[in-house]
């Protein structure tokens, strides 16, 4: 399932460069429940995994969904219906359920030293390079922005048989990360894989930031290049919860407000060895 583009701006912003590159991720209130919980999804944003409450708006989602092992469901109309986003929802089946979040684009203005900056953390060279050609690398940087946040939460045991593979499945969001084992069945030292997707498609050559946090202070992130097939791996050392994060950026079509649009995507998840 594509999501539709949305053309929608959020007020302008004038942001420093750190604030730039801040994350913005998906975090239950628990990892793991029982059946029949209804458990709050929260929003946040911040660096290095640690942040706050996101204050945006309900208008601000595109889309909230819900893939359990037994279908998918769009929980948006009663997330949205509000000023205040609304992102409790109930997990009734045993299994690993896989909730994503959406936002239309905002926009963000920088000056041309802080652009440079986030440029360079967010693994986007190329775009510095285009900002030279372009005659561009002395000029405030301007660009229209979206979010999309996944997360896994586990209902019940871990099924080691889990035929529905609800923790993996692809949803057509603009950019998406997601395993290719369950993360609640690996055992410490076990490696991970991620597929990096933008529409379903493959993206190679994208910078993967991924932090643990866990019963001590929050390591720097471990930082790798997905492969020609959007893929990249990396080992589950000790328990913890995971952030994944990665960015997308492109020219923005002639007639935007913005001269760059990007996708900042995240995936979090806990894992632990009492699975």
């Amino acid at each position: 399932m594509r999501l539709p583009s949305c053309l929608l701006f959020a007020p302008l912003l004038l942001l420093a460069g750190a604030a730039a590159a801040q994350e913005f991720w998906l975090e239950p209130a628990r990892f793991k429940i029982e059946p029949g919980t209804a458990l709050h999804v929260r929003v946040f944003t911040g660096a290095h995994f640690q942040g706050k409450r996101w204050a945006g708006k309900a208008s601000r989602i595109t889309q909230l969904l819900h893939l359990s092992p037994t279908g998918l469901e769009d929980v948006t109309a009663t997330a949205t219906a509000a000023d205040s986003l609304r992102t409790t929802l109930t997990f009734t089946q045993p299994g690993t359920h896989l909730v994503a979040l959406t936002t239309n684009q905002a926009f963000l203005q920088l000056s041309a030293a802080d652009f440079t900056t986030y440029l360079q953390e967010s693994g986007l060279g190329h775009i510095i390079a285009l900002r030279k050609q372009r005659g561009e690398a002395e000029k405030p940087g301007r660009e229209a922005y979206q979010r999309c946040a996944t997360t896994l939460v586990q209902v019940g045991t871990p099924l080691p048989q889990d035929t529905a593979r609800a923790w993996g499945r692809p949803l057509g969001l603009p950019v998406e990360i997601l395993p290719e084992q369950n993360p609640t069945l690996l055992k410490s030292g076990m490696s991970i894989t991620l597929r990096i997707l933008a529409a379903g498609r493959p993206m190679a050559g994208q910078l993967v930031q991924v932090w643990q946090r866990g019963n001590f202070a929050i390591r720097p992130p471990l930082k790798l290049r997905s492969n020609q097939n959007g893929r990249v791996l990396f080992r589950l050392q000790t328990p913890g919860e995971y952030l994944v994060s990665t960015v997308q950026m492109s020219a923005a079509p002639a007639h935007q407000q913005a001269d760059w649009q990007s996708t900042w995507s995240t995936f979090t998840f806990a894992y632990s060895q009492k699975n």
